[in-house]
């Protein structure tokens, strides 16, 4: 007797650094009035599980799981196709601080037969920082989860998005001259992030938008959004079995326009069913 085949259903998915989910919960309620997304994975939601904002999302028709110790960091999955075996942390995941703790960076769940990330890669400050060390390690397992994944299951539909702090290439920003000798550029970041795709995973952002100078964030100085000085780091990585579902990316720059906004834009992917 032959198993009986699971449809999976047409996704949108959103990945957000929201820089603050309490400051900008307007703005979010509004965007998923607005943009419909099915599952919402938030970066730097700046407070614990606990006080995450989670009833006017819930009214809207979304379950929520959120991790976060403090009022730094934090990431955050909203899903209106179900939101199952939420995971808190990657295996291997490294820690960081004195005493060390391991930071609310990554939280998984299964949401309409995708296995979703939402990753908020540490910055890693300077490059000659311990935090760009502790960066490339976490990097690097994250690498190795990533990989495990793929081998138990390869025909299973991951997608690992979020704030990477990587721009993988030149034209990921405004003007490379501009950051020589700093984070986010460096030939060991950016190794880093390629490992990811060597583990069996495809950048599907770039797929769809390959344009130069797409960028999802604009730093809030120096009127950088104005004037169009962005970087792209907000990214999706895909199995591959995910990765041929895409049928289109955007990112949503009216988010990144007026009072209140965060400093990155919402990049959405759409998925269709399988």
């Amino acid at each position: 007797m032959s198993a009986v085949r699971v449809r999976l259903p047409a996704v949108r998915l959103v990945t957000w650094n929201v820089n603050s989910v309490r400051a900008r919960l307007e703005r979010v309620v509004a965007f998923c009035e607005r943009a419909a997304p099915d599952v919402l994975a938030l970066q730097e939601t700046k407070c614990t599980a606990e006080a995450f904002p989670r009833e006017p999302l819930e009214a809207l028709g979304y379950e929520v799981a959120a991790a976060g110790h403090s009022q730094w960091n934090g990431v955050a999955l909203l899903s209106r196709v179900g939101l199952a075996d939420v995971e808190e942390g990657f295996p291997g995941q490294p820690a960081w601080g004195d005493p060390p703790r391991t930071e609310a960076r990554a939280l998984g769940a299964t949401c309409g037969g995708v296995r979703v990330w939402s990753l908020y890669v540490p910055n890693g400050r300077t490059l000659d920082d311990p935090h760009l060390a502790y960066k490339l390690d976490w990097l690097a397992r994250l690498r190795d989860a990533a990989a495990a994944w793929r081998t138990a299951d390869p025909g299973a539909a991951v997608a690992l998005v979020g704030d990477w702090n990587i721009a993988p290439a030149d034209d990921d920003v405004w003007d490379p001259t501009a950051f020589v000798g700093s984070t986010h550029v460096s030939p060991a970041e950016r190794a880093a992030f390629a490992a990811v795709g060597d583990a069996g995973y495809r950048e599907v952002t770039r797929e769809h938008l390959p344009e130069p100078h797409t960028f999802t964030y604009w730093d809030y100085q120096r009127l950088r959004f104005a004037r169009r000085e962005g970087m792209r780091i907000d990214l999706a990585y895909a199995s591959r079995a995910l990765a041929d579902r895409v049928t289109g990316v955007r990112v949503d720059r009216d988010e990144r326009k007026g009072k209140g906004a965060s400093d990155h834009a919402p990049v959405v992917l759409d998925v269709a069913d399988a």
